[in-house]
């Protein structure tokens, strides 16, 4: 492939061919950006810290391929790197459409070690995030469940984000790894505009259920490790099955792009956060937005996800 075509087809690049949503009254496009991967070569402590310059340079072309959705959190960090540090570094002054969501609860000191947020403690978190992202107030929060808290009561530190919201603190409520329940909860004190928890093709039908009827309720669904499921926080494990690699080798694409469109197609109100520190991989995951599945594509990962049901 010559440079000059190479060129033309990253030029048609656009994360508006994925279609948009409205969180509240924040439209995005449903092709968005997760920042954690920014800062290692894996999430958290778990790899080599990334090249700062190489970072700036992925979220500034992620804006110039259309994104204006970013997933973040104070606690995306490395040893040397934070992603709210170079998401501000890189993008401010913000450009006037882009929604940066973030995520608070969950926590880590300065040595990386995890902790949770009590009601009172998420004024702190809220604020930390502000700071480090240069900003007046968060465009969307989401209260980040711990597993611990699975079929708990979120009602206290809930109520407590929506008193900030009150303040001008927020403008936008989410929720991150609940049940219909503790949504429904939430959804009792104040709107909610999202829902983020993990899911994939390795979904059960009780996590179907949930994004249908996150659909019908016009509540977002932004689900994470799209792409690398089972490998979590240590990204896709390289290993990918015969189904997904069929649907590759038709397109002409990754696997990985097959996931997040098998996942955009689940619904308008579905949201893709795909994270990358790779200029490369970026630029797949968001043409990945423009990847229509046809119904014999649809039907080979259906068998895959009966037969990984069968498995479990």
């Amino acid at each position: 492939m010559t440079p000059a075509i190479t060129s033309a087809i990253t030029s048609a690049i656009t994360a508006a061919a994925a279609g948009t949503w409205k969180l509240g009254d924040l439209t995005v496009n449903r092709m968005g950006f997760g920042a954690m991967r920014l800062t290692g070569s894996a999430a958290f402590d778990l790899g080599t810290p990334s090249d700062r310059e190489r970072s700036i340079r992925v979220l500034r072309r992620a804006i110039e391929l259309g994104v204006n959705h970013i997933d973040t959190a104070a606690f995306y960090f490395s040893s040397l790197r934070s992603a709210n540090e170079l998401i501000n570094r890189a993008l401010a002054p913000y450009p006037d459409d882009l929604v940066v969501a973030t995520k608070v609860w969950a926590g880590r000191d300065p040595s990386g070690e995890w902790w949770w947020a009590t009601p009172e403690q998420l004024r702190g978190q809220v604020e930390e995030n502000l700071r480090q992202l240069g900003r007046d107030h968060l465009d969307v929060v989401n209260l980040r469940v711990p597993p611990s808290r699975r079929n708990g009561s979120i009602a206290e530190h809930f109520g407590a984000l929506a008193e900030l919201r009150a303040a001008g603190l927020i403008r936008h409520l989410g929720v991150s790894g609940v049940t219909p329940a503790q949504l429904a909860e939430a959804q009792a004190i104040a709107p909610v505009v999202c829902v983020q928890n993990r899911y994939g093709i390795d979904a059960g039908h009780d996590d179907d259920e949930f994004v249908r009827a996150c659909g019908a309720q016009g509540v977002a669904f932004v689900p994470f490790f799209a792409i690398a499921g089972a490998g979590r926080e240590r990204g896709a494990t390289g290993a990918e099955s015969e189904e997904i690699l069929a649907v590759a080798r038709a397109h002409g694409v990754t696997a990985a792009q097959v996931r997040l469109a098998w996942t955009l197609r689940l619904g308008p109100h579905v949201l893709a956060i795909p994270g990358t520190g790779n200029p490369d991989h970026l630029e797949q995951n968001v043409a990945a937005g423009a990847l229509r599945l046809s119904a014999d594509d649809v039907a080979r990962i259906d068998s895959l996800r009966a037969d990984l049901r069968g498995k479990g």
